[in-house]
C-alpha cells in the first residue's frame, strides 16, 4: 500500500482517479487547491504526490518543489492539460519521475505509481542488503550467520520502506533498538530525526510532558512552552522502547497520535499535528498485561501492524563466534589497541554459555576480558567463573573432550529444533540411530 496524495481542481476527474487507487489498495488524500494540497503535505509524509500542473491557490510545479524538499524519495508526478518543454524541464530539474498530459488514462496511471513505488522499494531494499544498516550505531551490526538472523534482516528490508507501524518483541539484551534504528536506516525517512524514549525509565508525571509538550503555566515549573518527543521527530521516527511500562493512562494519548496522527500539549485545547512513524518495542507479553488490564487491547492491535521478534542468543550458538569476534573487534578498537584472537577453550565457553542478557551480556563479558588481560590472546582464565562452568566437565583426554563437546552441540541444536531428534539429526547431517548413539545410552533411556 501507498500513501498517496492527489491533488487537481477537476472533481470528476480527481474522484475517478482516487477511486481506482484506492480500489487497489492504496490510501489517497485528495486536495482541490495548490494551498489545500501544501496543507496536507505539511501534516504527512507521502509515497507518491500526483499533482495537475495548473490549480488555483498554487502550481503543481510550486507543490513537487515543496515535496521534494521535505520527502527526498516521495515519487513525484506532474500532470497536466497545457504541455510545453519548458514545464516539461523544469518538472524533471526538481525531481519529478514523470510528466503526463490530460486526458489521462486512469489504469495507465495506476500501472505507473505501483511501478515506481515497487522500484523506489527495490531501491531500499538494495540500500539495506549493501550494508547501509551496518553503519547504523549498533552493538552486533547484525554479524551471524544463522537462519534467524537472515530472516530478520529480510523483515527489515521489506517493512523498512513503508510507513507501517512496527512492534519489536524479544527479550533484553537482544539489541530491539538497533532494529529500529535499522528501520529507520533503510527507510524513506533516514535523514529526518531518529527520536527513542524508553517508557520504562521516565517517571509517568514526566513522561507525559516528554512525549507530548506543554503549554507555559500548565503545571508548576512550565515557565514556557515546550515540544514534545513527537514533535522533535517531525517527520521522521520516534523509537518507544518498552512500552508495555507505559502508565494505562497515557496510552489513549498514544492510540490517538497513531489513528488521528495528532497529540495535545499538557495544558493545551488545540490539537497539533504529528507524522513521525511509530515504532514501538517491549521485552512484555502484551496481550497478556491487556488480559490483566495492564495494558490497552487496542493500542496493541494498533502497534502490531508489523511484528518483529528478535530470538535469543542461545537460540542461535553459531552467531556467538562471528558475534564475540566482532565485539572484541570493536572494544579493541575503543580502548586504541589490538584486537585479540580467543583461545578454542574460551570459545567452547562462550559458545555454550546460555546467555540469559543475550548479546548486551556478552558486550560486557567481551569488554571485562580485554580489560584484564592485554595479551593478543584471550583465554579460558580471563573470563568469568559462571562461564567456565559451561563446559563439559572432561580431564585432559582429546578423545574424551571431544565425545563431549559432541553430546554438548548435539543437545544445543536439539534446543533449537524445539526437541524433535529427526529434525535435529537431519540438520547435523547424522542419522538419528547416530544421534542417540553420540548422546549416550543414559541419556536415551532419560529421553533427553
Amino acid at each position: 500500500m501507498a500513501i498517496i496524495l492527489f491533488a487537481d481542481d477537476e472533481t470528476d476527474f480527481r474522484s475517478a482517479v482516487a477511486g481506482v487507487l484506492r480500489s487497489a489498495g492504496h490510501r489517497v488524500d485528495e486536495a482541490s487547491s495548490g494551498e489545500e494540497a501544501a496543507t496536507f503535505l505539511r501534516k504527512d509524509v507521502f509515497d507518491v504526490i500526483i499533482s495537475d500542473l495548473r490549480m488555483p491557490g498554487g502550481n503543481g510545479i510550486d507543490l513537487l518543489r515543496e515535496a521534494a524538499s521535505r520527502i527526498p524519495d516521495c515519487i513525484l508526478i506532474i500532470l497536466t492539460a497545457y504541455g510545453s518543454l519548458e514545464t516539461a524541464i523544469e518538472a524533471v530539474r526538481i525531481g519529478a519521475h514523470d510528466y503526463m498530459l490530460k486526458p489521462v488514462n486512469v489504469e495507465a496511471l495506476l500501472r505507473k505509481v505501483e511501478l515506481l513505488v515497487r522500484h523506489q522499494a527495490t531501491l531500499a531494499e538494495n540500500r539495506f542488503l549493501r550494508g547501509a544498516l551496518e553503519t547504523a550505531l549498533s552493538p552486533t551490526g547484525f554479524v551471524g550467520g544463522s537462519g534467524a538472523i537472515a530472516e530478520l534482516r529480510r523483515l527489515i528490508a521489506k517493512v523498512a520502506p513503508t510507513d507501517s507501524t512496527v512492534l519489536i518483541t524479544g527479550e533484553t539484551g537482544t539489541g530491539k533498538e538497533v532494529v529500529a534504528r535499522s528501520i529507520h536506516q533503510a527507510s524513506p525517512r533516514h535523514d529526518r530525526p531518529f527520536v527513542a524514549i524508553n517508557c520504562g525509565s521516565i517517571p509517568e508525571s514526566l513522561l507525559e510532558s516528554e512525549l507530548f509538550g506543554h503549554t507555559r503555566g500548565a503545571f508548576t515549573g512550565a515557565d514556557r512552552d515546550k515540544r514534545g518527543l513527537f514533535e522533535v521527530a517531525g517527520s521522521g521516527t520516534i523509537f518507544l522502547d518498552e512500552i508495555g511500562e507505559m502508565p494505562l493512562t497515557l496510552q489513549p494519548k498514544v492510540l490517538r497520535a497513531l489513528e488521528a496522527r495528532e497529540i495535545l500539549r499538557v495544558g493545551a485545547t488545540t490539537p497539533i499535528p504529528v507524522s513521525a512513524r511509530i515504532i514501538a518495542a517491549t521485552h512484555r507479553e502484551l496481550l497478556q498485561l491487556a488480559d490483566q488490564a495492564r495494558f490497552r487491547a487496542d493500542l496493541y492491535y494498533r502497534l502490531n501492524v508489523f511484528e518483529i521478534a528478535i530470538p535469543p542468543l542461545r537460540s542461535r550458538p553459531e552467531d556467538v563466534k562471528p558475534i564475540a569476534h566482532h565485539l572484541l573487534e570493536r572494544h579493541a578498537r575503543v580502548m586504541n589497541r589490538p584486537t585479540p584472537s580467543l583461545e578454542p577453550e574460551a570459545l567452547m565457553a562462550l559458545e555454550q554459555y546460555r546467555w540469559p542478557g543475550n548479546v548486551r551480556e556478552l558486550s560486557n563479558v567481551l569488554e571485562r576480558a580485554l580489560i584484564l588481560n592485554e595479551g593478543a590472546r584471550i583465554g579460558l582464565e580471563d573470563l568469568p567463573g559462571f562461564l567456565k562452568g559451561a563446559l563439559p566437565g572432561v580431564g585432559d583426554d582429546l578423545k574424551q573432550a571431544r565425545h563431549a563437546f559432541e553430546r554438548v552441540h548435539i543437545k544445543r541444536v536439539i534446543e533449537k529444533h524445539g526437541g524433535d531428534k529427526p529434525r535435529a539429526a537431519e540438520a547435523l547431517g547424522i542419522d538419528l540411530s547416530s544421534l542417540y548413539r553420540k548422546l549416550g545410552d543414559a541419556d536415551r533411556a532419560n529421553g533427553d
